[in-house]
């Protein structure tokens, strides 16, 4: 019973979202997000992530993360070009192309970049390069402090930016796959740093060297 009510939920806070964003989307069973966050430290390992959500739940199989190269340390646009680029060229490809096949073939119903107007901007010339200018985006700005709550959201197609309720179940839902997103990538991005300098993540917990570890 429990399982059926969380279940329930989400299906519904999927409906609160396309409302909410005015999606053109007849099916809510079939809508596909894709949400992309770069992570890095002073510019050193970037790395950025593509995680899935698709019939009402998050995609762990599916999740894809992308080391960032021949860019200048820190430059977040770039890194973010680079990791759009790569990751819709294999729509382009084709499922026939061995990189392109299977869910990276697949187009989604909506692109959540995880950042503000700029960022938003760069996805969109990205996509308008790809010829995937009908593709939907939102860019979702941190709010003041970085308080949660408080994102503004940079829908395409829409003048002004857009702040939903804190009580909102489709933010709520959109806050999830943000949050997300940004988990997988810092994960990614201290491993790939770690690795790097030659010294394991173990490290980074208090009271374990490189004897105990």
């Amino acid at each position: 019973a429990r399982l059926l009510a969380e279940e329930g939920s989400q299906r519904e806070r999927t409906r609160a979202l396309i409302e909410a964003l005015d999606l053109d989307i007849a099916d809510p069973d079939t809508l596909r997000i894709e949400c992309f966050d770069v992570s890095h430290t002073a510019g050193e390992a970037a790395q950025a992530s593509c995680v899935v959500y698709e019939k009402h739940q998050m995609q762990s199989s599916q999740y894809r993360r992308f080391n960032i190269e021949g860019i200048t340390g820190g430059d977040d646009y770039a890194a973010m070009r680079q990791a759009l680029t790569r990751r819709y060229q294999k729509v382009l490809r084709g499922s026939d192309h061995p990189d392109g096949a299977g869910d990276m073939a697949t187009v989604p119903d909506l692109v959540l970049i995880d950042g503000g107007k700029g960022q938003h901007a760069v996805a969109r010339e990205v996509f308008a390069e790809l010829g995937l200018d009908h593709l939907q985006s939102v860019g979702v700005a941190k709010g003041e402090d970085r308080k949660p709550g408080l994102e503004t959201l940079f829908v395409h197609g829409r003048n002004q930016p857009l702040q939903l309720a804190m009580d909102n179940a489709g933010f709520h839902l959109l806050q999830e796959i943000r949050d997300e997103a940004h988990r997988f990538a810092i994960v990614g991005h201290r491993a790939r740093r770690a690795k790097a300098r030659g010294r394991s993540t173990l490290e980074d917990i208090a009271g374990i060297g490189p004897a105990r570890r």
